[in-house]
């Protein structure tokens, strides 16, 4: 379990079965909001599916395979950031991340990518992180683009949501881009 503060009205932390509460709260108050981009929105009617979510993250994070991290702003819970997966073979990993509806529009996930993307090249030493984010999705792809991954390309049709298929670019930072672009 890991606690990673990032200033004084902000931090991120593993999630824990006491989470769950506020993190199936914040899915529901922004529910309409979050399904456009997310499939898995609709499949949580209930807290203890939130409950089997952390405890599959729990499971992830002990197998040193990826995390999922609550991201608190101001004492709330805001969203959620983490790892999809890491390959350490090849030193690489993909970032995921969500934030409900009221906290956006604040910097918090921008300040929340940056911290992780730091602890990730010089705590975890891996080599690249890759974002992906639907191309409609503006706000999710102007994180990257912000903190200067490079758009590497599209894949097409990649992912269903609801009742289409999107697009999505896929992102990506190499350790030594961001040790020469001093963070």
């Amino acid at each position: 379990m890991f606690t990673l503060k990032i200033d004084h009205d902000l931090y991120l932390k593993m999630l824990e079965p006491k989470d769950a509460p506020a993190v199936y709260k914040q899915i529901q108050q922004s529910k309409q909001h979050l399904r456009k981009w997310l499939y898995w929105v609709d499949g949580t009617k209930k807290l203890e599916d939130t409950e089997a979510f952390i405890e599959d993250a729990m499971k992830q994070a002990a197998a040193n395979n990826g995390f999922q991290a609550g991201i608190w702003h101001q004492q709330q819970f805001a969203g959620m950031i983490g790892l999809h997966y890491i390959n350490w073979t090849n030193r690489t990993t993909s970032i995921g991340y969500w934030l409900g509806e009221s906290h956006q529009g604040k910097g918090i996930m921008t300040s929340a990518c940056r911290a992780l993307i730091d602890m990730m090249f010089n705590e975890y030493e891996l080599n690249r992180v890759e974002i992906r984010a639907a191309v409609k999705n503006s706000r999710s792809r102007a994180i990257p683009e912000r903190l200067g991954f490079v758009k590497e390309g599209c894949l097409r049709q990649c992912e269903w949501l609801h009742d289409h298929f999107a697009d999505h670019f896929v992102y990506g930072l190499l350790r030594k881009e961001y040790a020469e672009r001093g963070k």
